[in-house]
């Protein structure tokens, strides 16, 4: 048992602090109750965090306050799509807050999926999964996908300089040119926009 331990806590460290994960992350390598077990030994030990039934994390820490801190709901909102194996793509509000648009984090969060409405109550916030068209979440990249929603929350008449620049700043040469050919079949003025971040760079 001591070993599964080990080898869970150390694949999970390798991840990094605020990832979020649940058991399937793992049952390549366990057995579903080896790894159950794990994962509640862990816990208790106080070297991960439950955050909703069956979804977990190797929580952030602040040194300045001297407390773990919230989860990340992107890391946790991917940790239920590989569970639940659901296409999904940040909407609104966290789109925005993922690009740096908006640095409130909102009290809902939602996600487009290809999979069931869901919600889950976790900490301060309610996370939304809503069943939507293929279309709109079926980009091949995850950074067009969030650019398009992002702007769609924004709309046409929010999306100025400012906004140009802070979106084409976290966007390399290669970047743009996958972004440009995936967001093709987007809104005429979504696309427009796009290709204004891009700026000659596809």
């Amino acid at each position: 048992m001591q070993s599964i331990n080990k080898k869970a806590i150390s694949r999970i460290y390798g991840r990094g602090r605020g990832w979020a994960f649940s058991p399937n992350d793992f049952v390549e390598d366990f057995s579903r109750d080896q790894i159950e077990n794990a994962l509640s030994g862990l816990c208790r030990e106080g070297k991960i965090r439950r955050i909703y039934r069956g979804i977990y994390d190797y929580p952030k820490f602040s040194e300045l306050l001297q407390q773990e801190l919230s989860p990340d709901f992107d890391q946790v909102a991917q940790a239920f799509a590989r569970k639940f194996n659901w296409r999904i793509q940040p909407s609104g509000d966290a789109a925005l807050n993922l690009l740096g648009l908006s640095t409130q984090v909102p009290g809902r969060l939602v996600y487009l999926s290809d999979g069931p409405n869901r919600q889950y109550d976790i900490g301060n916030y309610t996370l939304e999964f809503k069943k939507s068209a293929l279309k709109d979440v079926g980009f091949k990249y995850r950074a067009s996908g969030l650019i398009v929603q992002a702007l769609k929350a924004l709309g046409q008449e929010r999306v100025d300089d400012t906004v140009i620049a802070m979106l084409s700043k976290q966007l390399d040469d290669a970047v743009c040119k996958r972004v440009l050919k995936d967001t093709v079949t987007a809104t005429g003025w979504v696309y427009e926009t796009i290709k204004r971040v891009c700026g000659g760079r596809g």
